[in-house]
């Protein structure tokens, strides 16, 4: 069964999930547009993280074997990317995601006394959720934001230069 002709909501024989709906597949097929026809499993990030959003902030394994049926790629493909990258999760995680990034530039600013701050205030580890569900904290390779480091990630906002009392008052602020 095709995706793109298939009745809302069904995403192939083994899938029947409401998430790829036909706004999403219109989401999907506005990014695939953007590479020559043979290219479009190039928008597998984009699609990747359209379905993410549309399932509460994580990737099952049918979603992802869904977008590689959509892109006509290898479903290990698919799952090379979304476990290649911090911004896709394959469990359920907080509303918010807090993104601690551990690459050279800001473990030499005090990325890795953020990190520490985290697991001792807040009682949790990288990839787990804090008791009282408010975040789920995060390790990040690189979040592409070397000169202003130490740089976290929240949500989708991007934060710099940021101390432990910094962050702290980020993480306050979250609902």
């Amino acid at each position: 069964m095709s995706f793109r002709n298939a009745p809302l909501g069904v995403i192939h024989d083994r899938d029947k999930s409401t998430l790829f709906t036909s706004e999403i597949r219109a989401a999907i097929d506005t990014h695939i547009a953007k590479y020559p026809p043979e290219w479009k499993q190039s928008a597998v990030m984009p699609a990747l993280t359209l379905v993410q959003e549309a399932n509460g902030g994580w990737l099952t394994r049918d979603l992802m074997d869904a977008v590689a049926v959509y892109l006509d790629m290898p479903e290990v493909a698919v799952y090379e990317v979304a476990t290649f990258y911090s911004m896709y999760d394959q469990t359920p995680t907080a509303k918010h995601k807090v993104c601690v990034c551990n690459s050279i530039s800001c473990m030499l600013n005090g990325s890795e006394e953020l990190i520490h701050h985290i697991e001792h205030k807040y009682q949790v580890k990288p990839g787990q959720t804090t008791a009282d569900g408010r975040f789920t904290f995060k390790e990040a390779e690189c979040l592409g934001a070397c000169r202003d480091a130490p740089a976290v990630l929240i949500g989708k906002t991007y934060y710099e230069h940021l101390t432990p009392d910094a962050l702290d008052r980020l993480i306050e602020g979250l609902e």
